[in-house]
This record gives C-alpha cells, sequence and structure tokens, in this order.
C-alpha cells in the first residue's frame, strides 16, 4: 500500500536513543510527518511541484534564500544575516541587529563550543537546545562539549581560535562514503585546550570569568541506519532535476541516501514536494 503527501519540505528532525546511540528521523512535509526510519529498504518518490513558499511569510518565491526564505525576509531576519554563518561578527552589541529582541533569546544564550567525528575531527559550535540536533545534522558519530560559554559571539570567537589548528567544515562527501575511524575526542581536547589559554584569558577579561566554563563531559557516539555507502556520490538537485526515486538505504545527517544518489533535505527547505511511499 503506497502513501502519498504533499507538502513543503522542512529539515528532518532527529531524536537519539541514549541507550544505543541510534537515531530515528522523520520528514516533516506541511502539516504531516513521516517517519523515514521505518522505510529504510523501501522505494520513495519526492518530485518538486515547482513552487517554493517562503518559510517566514508563506509567500510564493522563486528563488529560496537561507535555507528557505524569500528575498524580502532574507534581507529583514536576523536569522538570515551573516553573523549567523560566522558568529564573530555578532553587532548586536553595535545597536545594529535586525531583530534585537529574537537576539536576546538566541544569540544572548548558552551555547556550547565542541569537537565532533564526521569526516575526521572538527570543532564547532551550537546552542545549548540543539544538543543533540546538531551534531546529528552534520552527520557526526562522536561529538564532545568542551566550553559551555554566555552568547554566541564568544562561542564564534573560541571557535576561530581552535579552527587554527583543527578544521571547522565537514567534508560531506566523504561524510556519504562511510564512518570515520573513532577518535579519542577526550584526548584531543587535552592536546588542544592548553594552546588556546592565552586567548581564553583574554577573552574572559573582556567577557567576564563566569562567561567561559571549560566542562568535562563523557563523548556521545552516535549510530546511523545506513545498509550501505554509495561509492560514488551522485547528488540530486530538484533545481536541476524534479524527480527523485529509488531505494532509501539510509540517512546520514540531513541527506538521503537513495541507491540512485543523495539528496541534502536541508538544501531544499520551503519546497513544495509530493512524496510517494510503499
Amino acid at each position: 500500500m503506497s502513501n502519498v503527501y504533499t507538502g513543503t519540505l522542512s529539515k528532518m528532525t532527529s531524536s537519539l536513543n541514549s541507550e544505543d546511540g541510534s537515531v530515528c528521523y522523520h520528514l516533516p512535509i506541511g502539516e504531516h510527518s513521516i517517519n523515514l526510519t521505518e522505510l529504510i529498504g523501501q522505494n520513495i518518490t519526492l518530485i518538486h511541484t515547482g513552487n517554493i513558499y517562503c518559510s517566514n511569510c508563506s509567500k510564493k518565491t522563486k528563488k529560496s534564500y537561507s535555507q528557505g526564505h524569500c528575498y524580502v525576509c532574507m534581507k529583514k531576519l536576523a536569522r538570515c544575516d551573516m553573523c549567523m554563518m560566522k558568529p564573530e561578527t555578532c553587532h548586536f552589541d553595535q545597536g545594529t541587529c535586525r531583530e534585537p529582541e529574537w537576539a536576546e533569546d538566541v544569540c544572548m544564550s548558552d551555547h556550547y563550543v565542541y569537537l565532533s567525528n564526521t569526516s575526521s575531527i572538527k570543532v564547532g559550535i551550537t546552542r545549548h537546545t540543539q544538543i543533540p540536533t546538531r551534531w546529528i545534522d552534520q552527520g557526526a558519530t562522536q561529538a564532545l562539549p568542551i566550553f559551555r560559554v554566555s552568547n554566541r559571539k564568544l562561542s564564534g570567537l573560541i571557535e576561530i581560535e581552535l579552527a587554527k589548528q583543527i578544521a571547522d567544515k565537514t567534508n560531506w562527501r566523504a561524510l556519504l562514503k562511510g564512518n570515520a575511524a573513532d577518535i579519542d575526542l577526550k584526548q584531543r581536547a587535552a592536546e588542544l585546550i592548553p594552546t588556546i589559554n592565552e586567548q581564553l584569558t583574554a577573552l574572559k577579561k573582556t567577557f567576564g570569568d563566569d562567561s567561559i566554563e571549560q566542562l568535562d563531559n563523557d563523548v556521545i557516539n552516535i549510530d546511523y541506519d545506513v545498509t550501505e555507502f554509495p561509492t560514488k556520490i551522485i547528488s540530486h538537485n530538484f533545481d536541476k532535476q524534479p524527480e527523485v526515486m529509488g531505494t532509501l538505504l539510509g540517512i546520514k545527517g540531513q541527506y538521503l541516501i537513495f541507491d540512485t544518489g543523495v539528496i541534502n533535505i536541508r538544501k531544499f527547505g520551503s519546497y513544495e514536494v509530493t512524496v510517494s511511499t510503499e
């Protein structure tokens, strides 16, 4: 029996089983939420209708900006500002934030600096409410929070210092070809943190002694349900080909892995799609 759903796509939601580290994925499509984990091994078809609707104002737009917004909303919303990609450029203290009340809730809240193992070791940051979602969205198989800090800008400044020694981006092609070998993240943290002690001291003088807390947490292990990783990466793109179909081999990060190729669901947020499942 087949099921058909039509609506605008949002990035997949996920939940982590704390006992075995397994991830359960759901695909939000309009008012529906499809349990994709249950569909691994089955045939799925996604067809883009040609319509895109802004995730903020719901107006139809010819092009999606900043993962699902129309041009007008992209220009006015703080969540679409460059400082969200580069937190160290936060200009809240200059009084020029597009949405200061939104920033008070989001950017001026606790953030974590973490190490993770995606295609290799990397450093990243996330808001306190996005653990472990952020790690799953990036396809990390291991994650370790190493600092809790008082705001987003401060997390970005620490990330910059650590990124001088390790990567701050994921090699998505390597990510989709298999899981990287386990890394002793606690040992790497013990090696890396002393190298930035001088910078941490300077940041505490600027932001306050209690603005940075070094953590001693356990490593979080994450297991993705993938029956077969591709040896050659073929990317599906709704802008070039509106129909994506194949047998779902697994899910990792925000990627659906089919026997016909992979698709990054987050890239096509706000695209109206019809999904057919067996």
